[in-house]
């Protein structure tokens, strides 16, 4: 079996440690793997199976023998970076909104819509966390009666925002038990015990970009321009794991029992959904499986043809590290790279 040059560019930030991890636990083909990252990194070893891998830092010509590079690095960075890694030789999956809604680089969930993988130029886009999550529960049902609408709002853990949110949350938790005064830096108010109804920045329609995401990623996956998606997006006090209320109008009825048997049979997908005994999705649960967690299944009360789930995902992983170590399993079992 032939074996692999990857590079993880941004290897110490919150999803670059998580695809050092899951390359390790799925046992990716490896023949090479260097970890790239800023100069004030640069010496640092991380570990990976029974080794240590020095961090290094990019560098004209770091990726002239690189086959695979993972980046997370951020969107202006990414910008510079990944199209001279492409011309070093290197196919690219960025996990950052860089190059999302180019016409000319796939946006891409394998559950969802591998066969895009094979127009790539060089670059494969890795699609926010929330969308992720989304699209592989809906897609069975998109794809037996067709989708004319969703409405979902989201309660995203403060993981999707890096290293530094998480620590301002366990410290503003502590501050609270210790009576001392909380202060918020990485987020505009105290997420402690809180809800902010803002992820990203407003633009000028009262949407938050992170919304526009939403509505933007889902359709490119889709491949349908018609398909309306309504999104509000809310940061919660939670560390892992983002939850979605969403509700489908379908094209065409179906019955629920249907659904169910649906998304049983989905790839990445688990249905978690025993009300009776109060057995739900929940973040915790999202936590160590890599599944997107569906449950809560309901006709909707007030339209024939709705459908209500309620969707969980581990941000880190499915919704990013793990979509693209899988986006890159694809690029090696279609041999185009």
């Amino acid at each position: 079996m032939r074996s692999y040059s990857v590079a993880v560019v941004g290897a110490t930030g919150a999803v670059g440690w998580e695809m050092v991890k899951i390359l390790a636990e799925r046992n990716f083909p490896l023949k090479k793997l260097r970890l790239l990252a800023t100069a004030r990194s640069a010496g640092q070893e991380i570990s990976f199976k029974d080794e240590k891998v020095k961090i290094e830092v990019i560098k004209p010509r770091i990726f002239a023998d690189i086959d695979i590079a993972l980046f997370s690095i951020g969107s202006t960075p990414s910008k510079e970076i990944a199209p001279r890694a492409v011309k070093e030789g290197a196919i690219v999956i960025d996990n950052s909104n860089a190059f999302r809604m180019d016409d000319h680089v796939p946006l891409v969930v394998p559950e969802v819509n591998r066969e895009d993988i094979a127009e790539h130029q060089g670059i494969i886009a890795n699609p926010n966390c929330s969308t992720i999550q989304m699209v592989v529960a809906i897609k069975p049902i998109y794809d037996e009666v067709g989708i004319k609408r969703i409405i979902v709002s989201t309660y995203q853990a403060v993981s999707g925002t890096g290293k530094k949110a998480i620590k301002e949350l366990q410290q503003q938790v502590e501050h609270y038990n210790t009576g001392q005064e909380m202060e918020a830096v990485i987020y505009p108010h105290q997420i402690a015990f809180n809800v902010l109804p803002h992820i990203d920045v407003f633009t000028e329609n009262g949407y938050t970009r992170e919304e526009i995401k939403m509505f933007n990623e889902t359709r490119k996956i889709m491949h349908d321009p018609e398909l309306l998606v309504n999104a509000t997006c809310a940061r919660v006090p939670v560390f892992y794991g983002h939850s979605e209320a969403v509700t489908l109008e379908t094209a065409r009825e179906i019955s629920l029992e249907r659904v169910r048997e649906l998304l049983h049979q989905a790839a990445g997908v688990k249905v978690v959904d025993d009300p009776v005994n109060l057995i739900y999705p929940l973040a915790l649960l999202a936590e160590k499986d890599d599944d997107v967690l569906v449950g809560r299944l309901r006709k909707d009360l007030t339209h024939r043809l709705g459908i209500n789930l309620w969707i969980v995902g581990n941000n880190l992983r499915k919704g990013a590290a793990l979509n693209a170590v899988q986006i890159a399993e694809e690029v090696i079992t279609n041999q185009l790279v």
